[in-house]
């Protein structure tokens, strides 16, 4: 079978980690067409590399074609692409007489109605008529996947199978590592670096903080835009910011192993009020206490585990006192970070949900 995506990167972790490496050790033969530098062969993946876009506009033209003729050069029993904008090779190659599913990891539509880059009376016009692709291709796909169960609500009932983005057994970090209380005061954001994700208010909150605390907020992950970085190290509380880049899996691992405290804060958005962040399970199974937006969805987890405390994520000053409160209770802090672990060991984990896609893959494949 082969994975298509035009968006995300080569090594995304859902796509590659999860999906594709489980797909292949259950048996199959696993072609992943995404940009990246050059074809490789990794964990039983076969990469075939398209050329990397230098702009969006690159991306949904040239990148796109270029995925397109890459996936009919393949012949596989089965194609499974993970971007909206591939839906039109995915009716071509279910044209062609391919079994195809589409992996929607977003409400698109809803995000549709977020973005500031859109004039707003575009907005309303763009998203319904994404909304009407979108239903045009589930009605002709074999199958619909989705990361959470109101997603899977937009899609046919009887082909639509949800896959949460929980994390994998070899993401437990053991807690013998370095006990917590000695852990130096390191705040941690690991991801995409945007202003829907809270970049801005958690550091205004370190502005907020008193100096002798010490906090230090360690960011990983990369600027969406980049110049948004020049408006976040020119703000207060920039000065308590210790900025890594993009790091690989084993060096994000190594720095969850160092944190005190892991930030999940997105702001308000039907594409974060209805998610299973990545990262909020990523530091429940490194065993770090956790701040997280206090949505619905995240509060039923959250609380569940007794991994963390939830805050208004527009509020830097309620994330400040969170912080400060973590800070100065380490071993309470401790607890939750061991609850943490115990909730993704034995039920926000990877396992279950690979046996769910197996199971998917077999039942389309009959």
């Amino acid at each position: 079978m082969v994975h298509l995506t035009s968006v995300h990167q080569a090594f995304d972790i859902r796509i590659f980690y999860k999906e594709c490496t489980s797909l292949a050790a259950a048996g199959y033969k696993v072609t992943l067409i995404a940009q990246h530098d050059n074809d490789v062969s990794i964990g039983g993946v076969e990469i075939h590399a398209v050329p990397k876009a230098r702009n969006q506009l690159e991306r949904m033209t040239r990148t796109v074609i270029g995925i397109c003729r890459a996936a009919l050069d393949e012949t596989a029993s089965l194609y499974h692409f993970h971007d909206p904008e591939l839906i039109p090779i995915g009716i071509f190659l279910k044209l062609l007489g391919k079994r195809v599913i589409y992996d929607a990891h977003e409400n698109v539509p809803e995000d549709i109605l977020t973005k500031d880059y859109l004039p707003s009376s575009w907005r309303k016009w763009i998203a319904g008529i994404v909304g009407m692709v979108e239903h045009l291709g589930a009605a002709c796909f074999d199958g619909v996947i989705s990361v959470t169960p109101t997603i899977c609500r937009r899609f046919p009932r009887g082909k639509t199978q949800l896959i949460r983005n929980f994390p994998m057994a070899e993401e437990l970090i053991p807690l013998s590592v370095k006990p917590h209380e000695h852990r130096p005061h390191h705040l941690l954001y690991a991801g995409r670096i945007c202003l829907e994700r809270g970049i801005k208010e958690m550091v205004q909150a370190l502005g907020l903080l008193p100096n002798d605390l010490e906090a230090k907020l360690v960011l990983a992950g990369t600027f969406t835009p980049q110049s948004l970085s020049e408006q976040v190290f020119g703000m207060v509380g920039a000065n308590r910011i210790d900025y890594r880049g993009w790091l690989s899996r084993e060096n994000l691992r190594q720095l969850l192993t160092e944190a005190r405290i892991g930030l999940a804060l997105f702001l308000p958005g039907p594409n974060h009020t209805d998610s299973y962040p990545n990262k909020l399970f990523e530091y429940m199974a490194a065993g770090i206490p956790v701040i997280a937006s206090d949505f619905p969805l995240w509060r039923e987890i959250v609380e569940k585990a007794g991994c963390g405390l939830l805050v208004d994520s527009l509020d830097p000053q309620a994330i400040a006192q969170a912080i400060q409160w973590l800070l100065e209770h380490p071993q309470e802090a401790s607890a939750m970070g061991r609850k943490g672990v115990a909730a993704v060991a034995t039920e926000f984990n990877w396992a279950k949900e690979a046996e769910n896609l197996r199971q998917f893959y077999a039942r389309l494949l009959a």
